[in-house]
């Protein structure tokens, strides 16, 4: 028998390795999209009940219906229009190096969260994410933040470094808002479980019920500018506060 051995054409070859390298790179953003989205990523955020736990000590939050509804409100009248809309800016201006615009995304967010506590824990979640991050990519960026943040000129807010963080992890824009909303979203759900609030299985299905508002949160957010930022949820803001006030507390906020 005659083995005649073929050689490949060298386009042929070229193109074969081009969508190899492509497949590699849409694979290597999807498990960077899970691992910041997860809360196995030592970020800090998976410790806040963002007033969650005051509502159901005071029995003022008591079903999983409740709960949605609280989500709702924290995604469409607080998070959605201030977190996000700084989060978008600051991935926009890091993705063009502009780390001005970073600062001053994070500076307006800082302005426009006006309870303390809030503050605090954003500000320490977000040095805790840096610092994750800087010890897992490599990226000048994240380097000049840790060097801005000893100096004292940036807060360093969790939704800002989140977004530089989307942006070394070679994610889209939507997709560093979509793991931010996603971590934001079933760390709240992890805490109402532990509250005895609903269980897993219907975790589940409020996660699923959520995700047309997590769409839409994005969208209405991606059209805003920093100057439009607002927020409005008295009743949660009012929970936040009276949170460090409570005899047990299981959560930071």
């Amino acid at each position: 028998m005659k083995y005649i051995n073929k050689i490949r054409n060298p386009v042929e070859t070229l193109h074969v390795t081009s969508l190899h390298v492509t497949s590699l790179h849409i694979t290597s953003q999807k498990l960077a999209l899970m691992q910041l989205s997860d809360s196995f990523f030592p970020s800090g955020s998976f410790t806040l009940s963002h007033g969650l736990e005051a509502l159901v000590q005071e029995g003022q939050l008591c079903s999983a219906q409740d709960l949605q509804t609280f989500l709702r409100l924290l995604l469409r009248n607080k998070i959605g229009p201030t977190d996000i809309v700084a989060l978008i800016h600051a991935y926009r201006g890091s993705a063009i190096a502009d780390l001005a615009a970073v600062r001053h995304a994070d500076a307006q967010l800082f302005a426009q969260t006006l309870i303390e506590k809030t503050r605090e824990t954003a500000r320490k979640s977000g040095r805790a994410l840096l610092m994750v991050a800087s010890t897992t990519w490599q990226d000048s960026q994240l380097t000049t933040l840790n060097l801005d943040a000893a100096k004292g000129e940036i807060h360093c807010l969790h939704p800002v470094i989140f977004a530089v963080v989307g942006r070394v992890a070679l994610l889209s824009e939507q997709d560093t808002v979509l793991a931010f909303l996603h971590s934001f979203i079933t760390g709240l759900l992890g805490a109402a479980i532990r509250l005895s609030v609903l269980g897993h299985l219907q975790a589940q299905q409020v996660l699923l019920q959520l995700a047309p508002d997590i769409e839409v949160a994005y969208q209405i957010a991606a059209s805003l500018s920093l100057d439009q930022m607002w927020s409005c949820t008295p009743a949660i803001d009012i929970a936040q506060m009276r949170h460090q006030k409570l005899a047990h507390r299981l959560f930071a906020s």
